[in-house]
C-alpha cells in the first residue's frame, strides 16, 4: 500500500480512536490538552491506565489519553503535524516511533534518561527510548517436541518436518515486526523466500495470539510463532508455570526470530517541558519497570530491575538480529509482501 494512500486510509479512521481520561471517562479532547498532558498511547488501556493514574497521583499532572493502535496513532501525527494536541506519544513498537523520528516530529531525550537504557533499545539519534522489551520465540508443547527437535533458526519452519505443526498471527503486529526485522537483516529477496517456502509448508493462522498460546499448551498445535511473555501470561491463568504444558524456545543470537522489540515513549516537536520530563522519568523509574516485569512479564528496559518469569533468561544473553529497531518503521512494505506472498 502506498503511503499517501495508508495515510489517507488512517486519517479517516482518527474518529473511530478512543479518546479518554485516566479515569476513562469520555472528554473534549481538544479543551482537555488546554490543562493536561496530552498522551496519544499504542499500548492497551487496560496495562498502561494504572501507571498513568499513579503518575497523576505522585506529581498532580492531569493526564489526558487517547488511545488506538500504534501505527494509526503515528499516522495521525504526522497528519497532525505541528497543530497535535499531543505531547507525548507512548507506542507499542519500535516502528512507529521510527516513523516519527524519520520525519522529524521527535525531540531529543534528555541523556540522563537515555543513559539508564542499553542502546540497543533506543533512537540511535537520541530521538526515543524504550520502556518495556519483548522477545520473539518459539513456544512449542513439551508433550509433543523433544528439545532435540527444536530449529535452531526460525528459518529452519520451512523444513518437511514442521510442516503443518506451526501456528502464527499474521494480522498481528508483533508478527509483521518480526517479518519486517527479516526483510530489513535478510534483504526483500530472502525474506520473500522465507515466506513463500512457510506458506507452503502449510502453517496455521490463528487470530490472536492469546489463542495460539492456548492452542501449544492444549496440544492442538506444537508450535507458535509469539512473543515470550503469553505463556507468563497463560501461567498466571492456570495458576502457575509448572501447570503449563508449552514452553518458550528462544532462537540464538543474530537469528531473525530472536527479535527483541521495545514499547517505547518520545516527545512531540514543540511539547517539551517540565511535565514530559516527568512522564519519562517516571515511565523509566522502580516503580514502572518493576509493573512490566510483575505485572506483563516484559523485559524491564533499566539495569538493576528485573524480569519475572520462570525459566526466563536474562535480557542481557538475548541478541536479535543485527538492526536499529527504528528501521522497522517499513510497515507498508511489510504489509504488501504479506499480501503478495498469501500470508494475510
Amino acid at each position: 500500500m502506498a503511503r499517501s494512500l495508508r495515510l489517507g486510509v488512517l486519517a479517516a479512521l482518527a474518529p473511530l480512536l478512543v479518546l479518554t481520561g485516566c479515569g476513562g471517562s469520555d472528554v473534549d479532547f481538544g479543551e482537555a490538552a488546554k490543562d493536561s498532558l496530552v498522551v496519544y498511547s499504542g499500548r492497551n488501556e487496560k496495562l498502561v491506565s494504572p501507571l498513568l493514574e499513579d503518575f497523576e497521583k505522585q506529581t498532580g499532572t492531569k493526564v489526558t489519553v487517547r488511545y488506538g493502535d500504534s501505527a494509526e496513532l503515528a499516522a495521525t501525527l504526522l497528519e497532525e503535524g505541528d497543530k497535535t494536541p499531543a505531547s507525548v506519544f507512548l507506542s507499542q513498537d519500535a516502528g512507529a516511533l521510527g516513523a516519527l523520528e524519520e520525519a522529524g516530529r521527535l525531540v531529543p531525550v534528555d541523556q540522563a534518561l537515555l543513559a539508564k537504557v542499553d542502546r540497543r533499545y533506543r533512537s540511535s539519534k537520541g530521538l526515543w527510548v524504550g520502556i518495556s522489551g519483548r522477545s520473539r520465540v518459539l513456544a512449542f508443547n513439551t508433550e509433543q517436541v523433544q528439545h532435540a527437535d527444536l530449529p535452531a533458526s526460525v528459518l529452519d519452519l520451512t523444513k518437511p518436518e514442521y510442516k503443518g505443526k506451526v501456528g502464527y498471527v499474521p494480522t498481528n503486529a508483533s508478527f509483521q515486526a518480526f517479518v519486517t526485522a527479516l526483510r530489513v537483516s535478510l534483504g526483500e529477496a530472502k525474506a520473500k523466500e522465507f515466506l513463500v517456502a512457510f506458506k507452503d509448508n502449510e502453517p496455521k493462522a490463528y487470530d490472536s495470539n492469546i489463542r495460539l498460546a492456548e492452542a501449544v499448551d492444549e496440544g492442538e498445535v506444537p508450535f507458535g510463532l509469539l512473543n515470550h511473555y503469553y505463556l507468563y501470561e497463560r501461567a498466571d491463568e492456570l495458576g502457575g508455570y509448572d501447570k503449563l504444558k508449552a514452553h518458550n524456545h528462544f532462537f540464538e543470537a543474530g537469528d531473525p526470530g530472536a527479535l527483541v522489540n521495545v514499547a517505547g515513549v518520545g516527545v512531540l516537536e514543540g511539547k517539551a517541558d517540565a511535565r514530559t520530563r516527568q512522564l519519562l522519568d517516571f515511565l523509566l523509574g522502580t516503580e514502572a519497570q518493576t509493573y512490566f516485569g510483575e505485572k506483563t512479564h516484559e523485559y524491564p528496559l533499566v539495569k538493576g530491575v528485573q524480569a519475572v518469569g520462570t525459566d526466563l533468561p536474562p535480557l542481557a544473553s538475548l541478541q536479535g538480529p543485527d538492526l536499529d529497531l527504528a528501521d522497522l518503521k517499513s510497515l507498508e512494505q511489510t504489509l504488501a509482501l504479506l499480501d503478495e506472498v498469501g500470508l494475510t
